[in-house]
């Protein structure tokens, strides 16, 4: 395997300098994105030098609750991103959420670490952590998406609904096609990128294995097992997410709340 080249002090000044490029490009063009842009370079390179500090001082110490509470942080700062992203107030959204991307992510990395990749121990930080960033960042994604669409088809389709409850359908019959739909488009970005992965780009995670060394067919390797993994947690988090978020719309005598 080939060593890898490693950035000085000096490669990493160029690397902002092209953020300095950018900044430019926008002022020229009047864009107004200038200051957002220069921001969200400053906050790119701390969050990441913090990660960076947080991730070594975890490796170091090879500790499974060290592990387990970085990956609980990151997922209750996703399904806080997630909850604000929902233009509704919805009661109970933000634990609806959080179990949902748990329970999908939980169960696809017991199934990895079990079955397929096998580590030593089930908590080894070098997997435990990528994978699960990875599950917790696409099933947010996912979630954003699906509760979005089902709010939206509720709040603007609530006639309809109230017909299919008239006419002797339960809650979950009245709201079966809105929470399909919602599933559906929140997998769609997934499954587009599924059936053109590998002719239009190379995937940022084999990217980044093959700037590490990794030789080519293991970096392939892992990015099918981490393509199919983001697809059943994607899956998992909207259809459990979906189930669990309409009951919010019904009252105890099963009566569309608007």
């Amino acid at each position: 395997m080939a060593d890898l080249v490693k950035l000085d002090s000096v490669d990493l000044v160029l690397t902002v300098a092209l953020m300095a490029i950018a900044i430019g490009l926008s002022i020229w063009e009047n864009l107004g994105i200038a200051l957002n842009l220069a921001i969200a370079t400053f906050r790119t390179i701390l969050q990441l030098i913090v990660l960076g500090y947080v991730l070594e001082f975890i490796f170091a110490i090879d500790n499974i609750w060290a592990v387990l509470s970085i990956l609980t942080i990151m997922l209750t700062i996703s399904a806080i991103v997630t909850r604000n992203r929902i233009s509704q107030k919805i009661p109970l959204l933000l634990p609806i959420i959080w179990v949902s991307i748990f329970i999908s992510t939980s169960l696809i990395l017991v199934y990895t670490n079990v079955l397929i990749i096998q580590p030593e121990r089930w908590y080894e930080p070098r997997y435990l952590i990528p994978l699960g960033s990875i599950l917790i960042a696409n099933g947010m994604n996912a979630a954003t998406i699906a509760a979005q669409k089902l709010v939206s088809s509720i709040n603007q389709f609530p006639t309809e609904i109230e017909t299919h409850l008239s006419l002797g359908a339960t809650p979950e019959q009245a709201i079966k096609k809105y929470r399909q739909e919602a599933v559906k488009a929140a997998f769609m970005p997934t499954l587009n990128q599924m059936m053109l992965i590998g002719m239009v780009t190379i995937p940022t995670f084999t990217s980044g294995q093959l700037l590490a060394g990794v030789p080519t067919l293991d970096a392939v390797s892992y990015n099918i097992l981490v393509m199919f993994m983001v697809a059943v947690v994607n899956l998992i988090t909207t259809i459990f997410l979906t189930k669990t978020l309409y009951r919010q719309f019904f009252n105890h005598a099963m009566q569309l709340v608007k």
